[in-house]
């Protein structure tokens, strides 16, 4: 880094034809690039949205973490936590509370018990717990794994969220971003096997995992998540900064590649002036 430099500017020599990057504190945008409003596939990033809704129904109690839910054995928790013992389209591969397996089967299940239990079409209860509050007008729900579609902008909305909570309580934040079912090995998806592979409620947890998507500049308590569209979300409460990334291309050894280093110039940029 040398002194005003962008620490985005990376960005624009990606090899995507589109992409948008945004960086957030609590309370204010700091840098961003790209198109910042055109709404692009979310895939996996979606299960975020996912977990906030399932998160703020426990709130309201129509629904408990230690509801049964899924396979024998399984609550809520274990699917929000990839613990339930379902494979990625829904095969029983383990018992519950034994393996960390990444289920996109686990969050459409999640999805259909939120239906069932609150009365409302998971689509609109997401829009009305979720995208309405934070003011993500742009984003529009989906399949509760990998169906939804949003803006840069609205995703440096929800990171803004995940520093200063307002939908959610503070305590049930510290809960969904600590780890779920300790100790538990698994697959993080595009980067191997991690002993162990921790996961909060819905979050992927950074921790001491390597290789990973976010920066070495990241703090073990970074939290978020990548989806196959090209797209990310990290929260980094230490640093007391959130970034976010659409694009148009899917991920493959180009993100692996380009992540990490645009973390590391974003933490080393604005940590310090935001921790």
């Amino acid at each position: 880094m040398t002194p005003g430099s962008d620490p985005l500017a990376a960005v624009a020599r990606w090899p995507v034809p589109t992409a948008a990057v945004g960086v957030t504190a609590s309370d204010a945008t700091l840098a961003s690039t790209g198109p910042l409003d055109e709404p692009l596939p979310l895939a996996s990033v979606t299960k975020l949205l996912t977990a906030l809704a399932v998160l703020v129904a426990v709130e309201e109690e129509t629904l408990r973490l230690d509801d049964p839910a899924g396979p024998e054995g399984s609550t809520v928790e274990h699917l929000l936590a990839h613990a339930s013992g379902l494979g990625l389209d829904g095969a029983r591969l383990s018992l519950p509370g034994r393996r960390r397996i990444y289920s996109n089967a686990g969050f459409e299940l999640l999805g259909e018990l939120l239906a069932a239990r609150s009365g409302t079409p998971f689509e609109a209860y997401v829009t009305e717990a979720v995208l309405g509050p934070l003011g993500m007008a742009r984003t529009r729900a989906g399949n509760p794994a990998w169906g939804a579609a949003g803006t840069a902008n609205d995703l440096m909305a929800f990171g803004r969220e995940l520093l200063e909570p307002r939908v959610l309580s503070p305590a049930m934040l510290a809960r969904a971003t600590s780890v779920a079912f300790p100790g538990l090995d698994g697959v993080l998806p595009g980067f191997g096997r991690q002993r162990p592979n921790d996961w909060g409620l819905g979050f992927e947890l950074r921790d001491g995992k390597t290789p990973h998507w976010t920066g070495r500049r990241n703090s073990p308590r970074t939290f978020g998540h990548f989806g196959r569209s090209g797209t990310f979300l990290w929260v980094d409460p230490v640093a007391g900064l959130a970034c976010a990334c659409v694009t148009n291309r899917d991920f493959g050894p180009w993100a692996a590649e380009a992540w990490p280093a645009l973390s590391d110039e974003v933490v080393a940029t604005f940590g310090e002036a935001h921790s």
